[in-house]
């Protein structure tokens, strides 16, 4: 408990006896370390080498004789710089699209005026209430007539519109006051102008939160790449993950496992732990919590 006093010793003086907020933290402290047991595993798993032995690879210690092998072992054995640069085409590809389809829904539900448009918002926002595996087999259907299969383009397609993303901005341009669209207007602002210029800069935190989420979602994606990708090139890095595990799991190479695994989210982690303040301030100036 004194840990938690001394944590508490700039609270207001009225709360700094109450326990609630010491429970909430014990329980996210709590939480925090259970999550993150798995990634410590991992790295320990990853540094291991192989002459501590099979029995050595489930403790949580780390070897006293640290070695990267096991990271040059899997960067040898999986394609993994091809599977990084086709997720990173496939996210980037997504969410260039994304920003262009939800800017120009987000602006037509916040400030045009036509018929039916609070019902076509309602029916735009029931996507958000579909279970994504529902719509796997028309979307699977679509490419393919398309084109498209087994192709990055086909991995991408559905994903171009996002209701998500037209809700979260409609709430950001709504909340931008109109007289600074009446200014442009007199100063004769076409309609792309007034949001080039008006709109997108003054949403930027609702744009990196959306980023954010669309990136993550997509790197992290597997079973939609799994069923349109058939080429070994153009594996992503959660498929290419996938085939490198089952080649490894034959050899119980646990550490070049661990090993591949740390490479395909390290990206996402590092990015993360540099702008973890910018991400942080997008979500809450977005009203992401």
């Amino acid at each position: 408990m004194m840990l938690i006093d001394r944590l508490y010793k700039d609270a207001p003086l009225a709360t700094r006896g109450e326990i609630t907020p010491k429970l909430g933290f014990l329980l996210t402290l709590l939480l925090a370390i259970v999550w993150l047991i798995p990634f410590l595993w991992m790295v320990v798993a990853t540094l291991r080498p192989a002459s501590d032995g099979i029995n050595a690879m489930a403790e949580l210690m780390p070897s006293m004789k640290p070695t990267l092998d096991n990271v040059r072992d899997a960067w040898e054995i999986g394609d993994f710089p091809r599977y990084t640069i086709n997720t990173t085409i496939i996210c980037a590809g997504i969410l260039l699209v994304q920003f262009v389809t939800i800017t120009l829904a987000g602006f037509a539900f916040a400030r045009l005026n036509f018929a039916g448009k609070t019902l076509i918002f309602y029916l735009f926002l029931m996507q958000l209430m579909l279970v994504p595996v529902l719509l796997i087999v028309p979307n699977l259907s679509l490419v393919a007539q398309l084109g498209l299969y087994d192709t990055l383009t086909g991995v991408m397609m559905p994903f171009f519109a996002s209701a998500f993303g037209t809700f979260l901005m409609r709430q950001a341009f709504e909340a931008i006051p109109t007289e600074l669209e009446d200014a442009a207007l007199i100063d004769g602002a076409s309609l792309i102008q007034r949001i080039r210029h008006i709109y997108v800069p003054l949403s930027m935190p609702s744009f990196s939160a959306f980023a954010i989420i669309s990136v993550t979602n997509h790197w992290n994606d597997f079973l939609w790449p799994l069923m349109v990708i058939n080429s070994p090139d153009k594996r992503p890095l959660t498929v290419g993950l996938s085939v490198f595990t089952k080649t490894a799991e034959g050899t119980q190479a646990w550490g070049t496992i661990a090993a591949g695994t740390l490479m395909v989210i390290a990206p996402l982690l590092v990015t993360f732990l540099i702008f973890q303040k910018r991400f942080i301030s997008s979500f809450v100036t977005s009203g992401i919590k």
